[in-house]
């Protein structure tokens, strides 16, 4: 099951990636929902925020580490049965390879996903970014609820 959640992010990822990336009207921005939503495409150099921007190499680092860490702690939830935890690390799992790819293969991460909630000009991100924000999300819910736990009768 999570191999396919891996496969299904992985491809979606890079197929909005490529589509957005070769229009021309998203390059220009194309107004979805006015005043919240856009398409816009850009091509980021750094991480979350243009944080370390124009730092490659350590960032391709970084993520390799964290989607090996990542799969070491989806093969032991795979062993244990934590269903919620396996989801949350394949998602998080595939967002960082899908960055990462674009990194390696472009020198860049391709974003296009460009909201204004409430007015704030909240930065571009893309589907890979929400599978590992929801992965994030995934995990605490996880760990709030006492996955992994021993329960005693």
């Amino acid at each position: 099951m999570e191999y396919g959640i891996i496969a299904v992010i992985l491809v979606l990822d890079q197929i909005t990636k490529a589509v957005i990336q070769n229009s021309a009207a998203v390059k220009a921005g194309v107004e979805v929902i006015p005043d919240f939503f856009y398409l816009t495409y850009v091509q980021n150099t750094g991480a979350a925020w243009s944080m370390l921007s124009g730092h490659q190499v350590f960032l391709c680092l970084i993520a390799a580490a964290a989607i090996c860490v990542m799969w070491v702690f989806m093969q032991k939830a795979k062993k244990e049965h934590l269903k919620l935890s396996k989801t949350a690390l394949a998602m998080m799992i595939a967002g960082a390879a899908g960055n990462l790819i674009d990194r390696l293969m472009l020198n860049y991460v391709r974003d296009f996903l460009h909201f204004y909630p409430f007015g704030y000009d909240f930065p571009v991100f893309n589907v890979a970014d929400c599978a590992l924000t929801i992965g994030v999300i995934l995990l605490i819910i996880g760990m709030l609820k006492g996955e992994g736990e021993e329960k005693h009768a």
